[in-house]
């Protein structure tokens, strides 16, 4: 019958295929979307490491450029260093150059002081350190220069050093030549007594004067001689004249001394000051008065002048007779 509610096999069938149909489309539409999602992760995971590679590749060269900066930043350093022991005169001479030379390091270290410096700044670092070189290579230059300037100038201060040696010791050897002519001079311009003549005078009532030996009737001795030298330089001496009694005593006019050339002090009779003229004689007198009566025996006449004993003249006086 073909009103019965059952399916017929025919309409079964279709039913069935219709269905089976449906479902292979939403399988191939999931499929597809499957693909295109897994086609999408694998590029997306690819375009994730491509970038990943870059940022990686970007922080190997940026961390390569900044060791390379940090290297040549230690190789600036280094020469710097070589420097060290330039000494304070050229390092004052130098000032200027030392101190832009520490500004630029200090910026160059701030710079690679940074965890995340950036290549601008990296590339900053490099000027620096180029303009840092170019320092250094002159300040090289100045020190080489203000080096080689001051070994000229030690080399001469050793020649003037010794040329001053050589000229002290000239002077040394010139100045004892000096004083030995000088004391030769001194020596030889001492003066020479001759013609040492004493005579005991007495005076009368009258005020006459008579030549008398005996001791008694003496009461001064007159003194003359003469002194000369052919060298001596025409102008005023002393000639201090000592007169010892018999006894050997020294006759003084007071406590004024001269000194001998043996460093001895004696007191002198008279001090004579006498004119002098080169290579003429001068004659020389003077009358010794004792103030008490002459005693008998020999009196001693002696002449200095210079230090030197250059004339001595012995007069003796008698006792004399009852009638004398």
């Amino acid at each position: 019958m073909s009103d019965t509610n059952f399916p017929t096999p025919s309409s079964t069938g279709a039913s069935a295929a219709k269905g089976y149909g449906y479902k292979n489309a939403i399988i191939g539409v999931l499929a597809a979307g499957l693909v295109g999602v897994s086609g999408y992760l694998v590029y997306s995971k690819n375009d994730t490491a491509k970038t990943i590679h870059q940022q990686e590749t970007q922080i190997a060269t940026v961390t390569s450029e900044k060791s390379d900066v940090q290297a040549s930043f230690d190789a600036s350093l280094a020469r710097l260093d070589s420097m060290s022991t330039v000494n304070t005169s050229l390092a004052s001479q130098l000032a200027d150059k030392n101190a832009e030379i520490t500004k630029t390091k200090a910026e160059i270290r701030s710079i690679l002081n940074k965890k995340n410096a950036s290549a601008a700044e990296l590339s900053r670092a490099k000027t620096l350190i180029a303009s840092l070189n170019e320092k250094i290579t002159s300040l090289e230059a100045d020190v080489a220069r203000l080096t080689q300037e001051n070994q000229l100038l030690t080399n001469d201060n050793v020649v003037l050093k010794q040329e001053k040696e050589k000229l002290t010791a000239d002077l040394a050897t010139t100045t004892e030549v000096k004083q030995n002519l000088e004391k030769k001079v001194d020596v030889a311009s001492t003066l020479n007594a001759s013609n040492i003549v004493i005579t005991p005078i007495n005076v009368k009532r009258s005020g006459k004067e008579k030549v008398s030996t005996t001791a008694k009737r003496v009461d001064k001795l007159l003194v003359s001689f003469d002194v000369d030298n052919r060298i001596i330089q025409p102008g005023s001496t002393d000639v201090y004249v000592l007169i010892l009694d018999p006894e050997g005593k020294a006759i003084s006019s007071g406590p004024e001394t001269f000194t001998t050339r043996e460093d001895k002090a004696l007191n002198y009779t008279a001090k004579l000051p006498v004119d002098l003229e080169t290579a003429k004689k001068k004659n020389v007198e003077f009358a010794f008065a004792p103030g008490t009566s002459f005693k008998q025996g020999n009196y001693t006449i002696q002449i200095y002048q210079n230090g030197f004993l250059i004339g001595q003249g012995v007069r003796e006086l008698k006792k004399g007779g009852l009638f004398g």
